[in-house]
């Protein structure tokens, strides 16, 4: 009986040639950056990138002095973020509500410069203005004069607090609570386990705030120039 012979007829799926480790190993890597993107750790990176960008605006709004006060003491009373003590939350809400009251206090601060061409700053009151380094004016400038007490009534009348003010104050309380809210640290801290809804108020939060103050800014203005604010504030 004759020996049956088998014969490979070569297929068109022979001639492909599987891919490499290496040339499997990009795909691998974009699957799993695109996965990422989609997971609630890349929503989070989208969140703070979002609200770092309003808080940009709203700096301007703010004193550079308790700006960089909160910025320069965040990271330390959170400990980055990890808050893993009590204290840590306590230090940090503390911080927090300093610097919106700082903001409050130097809305009613101003300044002018005299006729001896020295800077003087102070803080608006009821009855006028209360000037700090009134010690470095020189005696000579006190001259009791009718022109000298005409201009210090002048003054007074212009300095003082009016209802502006208030409104300032507030806006600006309310601006440093949404740039703290917005703080990664301070996110990293007090809504880490947030859901979506919470992390949407917080992206949004700086824009909202930003565009009212803007808006109420522009409608009551002041030409107050106070401590720590730039010398263009609206």
């Amino acid at each position: 009986m004759a020996e049956s012979t088998s014969i490979t007829v070569p297929t068109h799926h022979d001639h492909l040639q599987q891919p490499s480790q290496q040339q499997l190993e990009p795909i691998i890597h974009d699957e799993q950056y695109s996965s990422r993107q989609r997971t609630p750790a890349g929503n989070t990176y989208i969140v703070i990138d979002k609200t770092l960008a309003g808080a940009a605006n709203l700096v301007k709004l703010l004193p550079c002095g308790t700006v960089i006060a909160f910025q320069a003491l965040s990271p330390s009373f959170s400990n980055c973020g990890l808050c893993q003590t009590h204290a840590n939350k306590y230090l940090t809400i503390a911080l927090i509500v300093l610097c919106a009251l700082s903001c409050c206090f130097f809305s009613f601060t101003d300044s002018f410069i005299d006729l001896d061409g020295k800077l003087y700053y102070g803080i608006a009151t009821f009855k006028g203005f209360y000037i700090f380094n009134s010690g470095a004016r020189p005696k000579e400038s006190f001259v009791p004069s009718t022109v000298e007490r005409l201009r210090k009534e002048e003054m007074m009348k212009k300095y003082k607090i009016t209802f502006v003010d208030y409104i300032h104050a507030f806006f600006s309380c309310l601006v440093f609570m949404a740039l703290a809210l917005g703080d990664p640290y301070v996110h990293r801290c007090f809504f880490e386990r947030g859901d979506e809804n919470t992390k949407e108020w917080l992206a949004n939060l700086p824009l909202g705030v930003g565009f009212l103050t803007s808006l109420v800014f522009i409608i009551f203005p002041t030409s107050r120039k106070g401590i720590g604010y730039s010398d263009h504030r609206t």
